[in-house]
């Protein structure tokens, strides 16, 4: 089942040039394309089939700071900002709200190891608050159980992933950008060793920039220009369920469950990190450099089915531009959730939130999420082709970090002094610190 999503318009033709054409129409891309408009650039996002229908509207919601990895807490905590001043400025509704992130446990190792985070946070300003036995079991009275300890971030919050990428993309339209859905982006042209155009099922655009921002689509879409971009992706499945269970924080974590309100007053429920490794021939590829990563979590990671080999965003193949391509083939990656997740998932939050135990199944999916080796996303100008920016492998977190990572690839572009440092985001750190090298298979 396709997770809900807010439908728009699109523009009416497809441009001959352009400035910069942004590839992919999640949150990031939307985004990207919204500041570039913002700017005064003539902008085209190309989305092969509706804007936010992939990962960016499958997940939590989630926009936070608490406990990301240190060389994403800058642009976690500008993110933040971000989201209010796109609400306050467009007028658009993207259902962002400061209402807190509430986590709870029972493991002494867990809350020390919060406990730590939030001390280094602090260093930087950022506004996280430990919980003792008595000031969990208070914040989590919906359990009806004692806590041992926990955590709550005041200022962070949740966005609506129904709504969020179709507004973004909507008020980009407004700020001067053309956004065109079902117009798959099928490759590049290059001139001269740079980049000189997209190709689309419809037709080229000339433009000197492109935004790769295609999600799981971006490694296969790098290979057909010879590049290759390290990219595995997990395959995730959550649930919603209708009204009526009250007396729950906004944005709830446990090790058993996790629960966040939706716009309905039902509530989206994920088990944390649960998912299913679904093998294909680029996983295959960068196996070893996801070894790693693999083993830290084998605890909540099984094997999955062929559903990615049929899907085609993980093929080694390079297709002819003239034809149609896998792309246009699968336009909205659907993947159908692991029935047994959505079970245990139902069954812990009965369990741990007894207002959750009557509560009916409204909507069940599952979405591919797009990691990196190092789970950090990748983001810059790629050496290898000059004019083609990436935007991928966001791992889990881009849809909370899609605003400052928007506003970064466009500073980036513009070649203005950029929102964060972007030195950790560079493409060109894998392959043992080389360039994003050119693909050998």
């Amino acid at each position: 089942m396709t997770a809900p999503r807010l439908e728009i318009a699109s523009s009416e033709s497809l441009p001959a040039e352009a400035d910069a054409v942004v590839i992919g129409a999640g949150i990031v891309g939307s985004f990207a394309a919204y500041y570039l408009a913002r700017a005064g650039l003539k902008v085209v996002l190309v989305e092969k089939g509706r804007v936010g229908a992939e990962q960016s509207s499958r997940n939590w919601g989630w926009c936070r700071q608490q406990n990301r990895d240190a060389r994403e807490l800058p642009i976690s905590t500008q993110s933040l900002a971000l989201w209010e001043e796109f609400q306050r400025e467009t007028g658009e509704d993207a259902g962002f709200s400061r209402c807190g992130l509430t986590y709870l446990s029972d493991d002494p190792a867990e809350i020390e190891g919060w406990a730590a985070w939030v001390r280094f946070a602090r260093t930087l300003g950022v506004d996280s608050r430990t919980l003792s036995a008595a000031e969990a079991t208070d914040r989590g009275r919906a359990t009806g159980k004692a806590w041992k300890g926990g955590v709550f971030a005041p200022t962070d919050g949740t966005a609506d992933p129904s709504r969020a990428a179709p507004v973004v993309a909507r008020a980009a339209m407004r700020a001067g950008a053309c956004v065109l859905q079902d117009c798959a982006a099928r490759g590049l042209e290059v001139a001269a060793g740079r980049l000189a155009g997209v190709v689309t099922e419809h037709g080229t655009i000339r433009t000197p920039i492109a935004v790769m921002a295609g999600g799981a689509w971006a490694s296969a879409f790098c290979r057909q220009s010879g590049l290759a971009f390290p990219q595995a992706s997990i395959r995730s499945s959550i649930l919603a369920v209708g009204p009526g269970a009250e007396g729950l924080p906004a944005a709830l974590h446990t090790r058993q469950v996790s629960a966040t309100r939706r716009a309905d007053g039902g509530h989206t429920l994920a088990i944390s990190g649960l998912g299913r490794v679904d093998p294909t021939l680029q996983m295959l590829r960068y196996g070893r450099d996801f070894l790693p990563m693999f083993a830290r979590r084998w605890r909540s990671l099984a094997p999955g089915g062929l559903q990615g080999v049929a899907s085609g965003h993980e093929g080694l193949g390079r297709w002819p531009l003239d034809r149609p391509t896998p792309m246009e083939r699968m336009r909205i990656l659907d993947p159908r959730p692991d029935r047994g997740t959505i079970a245990e998932t139902l069954r812990r939050a009965g369990a741990v939130l007894p207002a959750l135990k009557t509560a009916k199944v409204t909507a069940a999916w599952a979405g591919y999420i797009d990691s990196t080796p190092d789970g950090v996303p990748a983001m810059g100008e790629v050496a290898a082709l000059p004019g083609l920016v990436l935007a991928a492998g966001f791992s889990g977190h881009g849809f909370g970090i899609g605003p400052g990572a928007g506003r970064l690839i466009a500073d980036l572009v513009l070649g203005r002094v950029p929102l964060v440092d972007p030195h950790p985001y560079r493409p060109d750190r894998f392959h043992g610190g080389q360039r994003l090298e050119v693909a050998k298979f």
